[in-house]
């Protein structure tokens, strides 16, 4: 198979393969511009952010159950899915970057306050262009570093047994990137009977 046509067969998912996945970048955004506008507009990037994340949660519990038909166990198999997915985006689209582009910004306003005699209003939107420039470089990093400490493969030793949910502890193993992270655990809820054949 040529890469050309794989590619094409792959399923486009609107979560991370299009324009939607910008607004899990909303918050960022909100946080960037701090500084110029009402903190009503700043949470209201937060809303949209959050609706992101839950929105691409509820389709990966979808996907999980539309994959596990009536078998035992899709109950647990979807709600793991959604909390993976949710979890993994809180963290990797809301919390972790909010939090970093806040503090870029709070540093760099009171540096630029002690540091220049620039007016207020200037200095404001130097702020502001730092965290907007800010983000595309602490996507990678904030990525891999959460993939490194989130990867649980607790869901891989989950059972069913006498109707009881038991999950033995999860242990951390690491991997590359977000998307590796997604689609093992995914994966796995939607192709286990594959394996089995």
């Amino acid at each position: 198979m040529e890469p050309t046509e794989e590619k094409t067969s792959k399923t486009v998912d609107i979560y991370r393969d299009t324009w939607v996945r910008f607004l899990g970048y909303a918050n960022e955004v909100g946080e960037a511009f701090r500084a110029q506008v009402p903190v009503s507009f700043v949470r209201g990037t937060y809303a949209v952010a959050t609706v992101y994340v839950t929105a691409d949660a509820v389709d990966k519990g979808k996907k999980a159950a539309a994959a596990h038909g009536d078998k035992p166990g899709r109950a647990t198999r979807v709600a793991a899915a959604v909390v993976d997915t949710f979890v993994w985006q809180a963290l990797a689209s809301v919390i972790v970057p909010g939090f970093t582009i806040n503090r870029v910004c709070a540093a760099s306003l009171h540096l630029l306050a002690r540091t220049t005699k620039w007016p207020l209003p200037v200095r404001k939107w130097t702020t502001t262009a730092i965290g907007l420039s800010t983000i595309p470089f602490i996507i990678t990093p904030i990525d891999r570093s959460l993939s490194s400490c989130l990867l649980v493969k607790s869901i891989e030793r989950c059972s069913i047994a006498s109707s009881t949910f038991q999950c033995f502890p999860p242990f951390f193993v690491r991997c590359r990137s977000v998307d590796f992270l997604l689609d093992s655990s995914l994966r796995k809820l939607y192709h286990e009977d594959e394996k089995e054949e």
